[in-house]
C-alpha cells in the first residue's frame, strides 16, 4: 500500500500546503482534494457528523479515523476514544495533533469492546463491495458491548447516473460491479497514483444487510446531499 492519501494528510500536518492532491472515481472526473477538510473542527463538520458525535457514548472506536478530528472532539468531551486507521501516515498525524489512543490496522484484525463504533465520512465504505458487507457487519457486531451502537454515514449515489424517459436510472453494466454504489477511487499525489475500492450504500440496502446480520438499523438523520446517518444496534 502506497498510502498516498495518508501521506498527503501527514504532509499537510507538517505544513506542506502547496502540493496538489487529485482524486477521481470510475464514474467521475478528476478533481482536487482539499486536505483542510480532514482537519476541520466540530463547528465546521456537517450536521450528520455533529449528530453522530453528540450521540457517541462510553468507550468509542473511530474506524477510518483519518487525522483524528472526531476523536479530538470526543476527548474534549471526556470520552475514551480510539482512532483506528489502516494508514500509518494518518495515524502519525493523529498523534501529532494530540490524539491519545491510536491503532494502525485493519478493522477485521482488531479486537476489543466498545459502546460506540463510528464510521463517519461515508465510513461504511470500508466494506469495499456489497458482497463483503456481511463479513464487516459481523466483525463490527463482535466489537460491541451489550447495548452498544454503530453510527455510520453513507450516501445513495444513484443521483450520479442518468435517467431514462420513464424515470428509471441507467446504470452501466460491469462484470466487476454487483451494485451501483461500488466505486474505484484513484488518488494522484507527487507523481504517484493509487487505487482502492469503496462502497456507497443506500439506506434500504444497509437496513436489509443489518437485519440479515442480527442488527437493528435506524435512520437517524438525512442530509441535503443524498447522505444519511444510521444507527445499528444488537
Amino acid at each position: 500500500m502506497k498510502d498516498l492519501l495518508g501521506r498527503s494528510l501527514l504532509d499537510y500536518q507538517l505544513n506542506d500546503r502547496e502540493s496538489d492532491v487529485r482524486v477521481e472515481t470510475n464514474i467521475s472526473a478528476s478533481e482536487y482534494l482539499f486536505r483542510s477538510h480532514f482537519f476541520r473542527s466540530f463547528s465546521q463538520m456537517i450536521p450528520l457528523e455533529q449528530e453522530a458525535l453528540t450521540l457517541a457514548k462510553g468507550r468509542v472506536l473511530d474506524v477510518g479515523a483519518g487525522v483524528g478530528s472526531h476523536v479530538l472532539y470526543l476527548q474534549k468531551q471526556g470520552l475514551e476514544a480510539v482512532a483506528l486507521d489502516i494508514s500509518p501516515s494518518a495515524i502519525e498525524a493523529c498523534k501529532l495533533r494530540g490524539v491519545k489512543r491510536t491503532v494502525v490496522g485493519d478493522i477485521l484484525d482488531y479486537q476489543g469492546k466498545f459502546d460506540t463504533i463510528l464510521l463517519l465520512m461515508n465510513g461504511i465504505g470500508i466494506c469495499k463491495r456489497l458482497s463483503l458487507i456481511d463479513i464487516y457487519l459481523q466483525k463490527l457486531k463482535s466489537l460491541l458491548t451489550e447495548g452498544g451502537q454503530i453510527l455510520t454515514t453513507s450516501t445513495d449515489i444513484i443521483y450520479m447516473f442518468d435517467q431514462d424517459e420513464d424515470g428509471s436510472y441507467i446504470i452501466p453494466m460491469d462484470e466487476e460491479v454487483d451494485y451501483y454504489g461500488e466505486l474505484i477511487y484513484t488518488i494522484y499525489y507527487k507523481g504517484q497514483k493509487e487505487s482502492f475500492p469503496w462502497l456507497f450504500i443506500d439506506y434500504n440496502t444497509l437496513q436489509r444487510a443489518a437485519s440479515n446480520n442480527g442488527l437493528n438499523c435506524e435512520l437517524i438523520q438525512e442530509g441535503e446531499d443524498y447522505n444519511y446517518l444510521a444507527k445499528m444496534t444488537m
